[in-house]
């Protein structure tokens, strides 16, 4: 088995369909699955599918898409004969108040939805491919090697003490909890940011207009995660976006996080000064 959150019947015949938003986390999937042997398609959405990821299919293994057009995703997984689906990569979240582009099947699904964000959306999303016969799968699916172990990633201790730690993960876990994000940043018991729909980044550069000496960024999921969509993910552009806000410290929950390309941002992390933790 190429992946510990591959279904127990997973079929490495059948073709896997990269639904694929922003950045590395989907080009990493692919090389994996590629890797390991599966068959691959991609379904691409315009402005936010890297370029090069699209550049390594051919036409007949690719589908580029606005975001919003369900029936046409749902017909290219059919005519791939998918047998699974993967999503993988953020879409730009202003794109559901603009820029969306959606079909009679997306606004169908979006008018029967009392509350709109990743959970109920996502779910929506998920139900539909599920109709159809593909499986979607966990989006940690052929990245273990990427998850966030346990412990201090980036040296022999970590420089905040217990008590705030403990503090700025309840706090996480809270808003993951209330739906609100996955994310805050905490000083000496303090709130100086949460996570809500602008996301990590402009989460992070709002808690650096503050005093930012030994604040912490905890990232975490809800206790309930759908872990086939949602997944949070930490990479090179979160690290930098500390490094701008003067914020030197992360725990990140361990088995949970995707850590993108982990050799090279731990390296990253330890040359700049910036302690990641892995917790459980």
């Amino acid at each position: 088995m190429p992946s510990s959150f591959l279904p127990p019947n997973f079929d490495p015949r059948r073709p896997v369909a990269l639904i694929a938003g922003q950045g590395l986390y989907p080009r990493l999937v692919a090389q994996a699955v590629r890797q390991a042997g599966v068959p691959l398609k991609l379904v691409a959405f315009e402005e936010e599918t890297p370029p090069e990821l699209v550049a390594s299919f051919s036409p007949a293994d690719c589908r580029t898409l606005l975001v919003g057009q369900l029936g046409k995703m749902l017909r290219a997984l059919k005519d791939f004969d998918a047998g699974y689906a993967l999503m993988a990569g953020q879409i730009t979240p202003r794109r559901l108040f603009k820029g969306l582009h959606p079909d009679l099947k997306a606004v169908r699904i979006l008018a029967s939805l009392k509350r709109r964000n990743a959970e109920t959306i996502f779910g929506a999303i998920a139900r539909e491919i599920e109709a159809i016969g593909v499986t979607l799968l966990d989006a940690r699916s052929f990245l273990d090697d990427q998850l966030v172990p346990s412990g201090c990633l980036t040296g022999k201790s970590f420089p905040i003490g217990r008590d705030h730690l403990d503090h700025g993960i309840a706090i996480a876990r809270e808003c993951a909890r209330l739906d609100i994000g996955q994310g805050c940043v905490v000083r000496h018991g303090t709130v100086l940011a949460v996570e809500a729909f602008e996301g990590t980044d402009e989460m992070l550069r709002r808690a650096g207009g503050f005093k930012t000496e030994d604040a912490l960024f905890v990232k975490t999921v809800k206790a309930r995660q759908d872990f086939r969509f949602d997944v949070p993910c930490f990479g090179q552009r979160t690290l930098e976006t500390m490094r701008e806000a003067k914020i030197a410290a992360a725990a990140l929950e361990a088995g949970k996080v995707i850590l993108l390309d982990r050799p090279a941002v731990l390296a990253q992390a330890r040359a700049w000064g910036i302690s990641l933790l892995g917790f459980e």
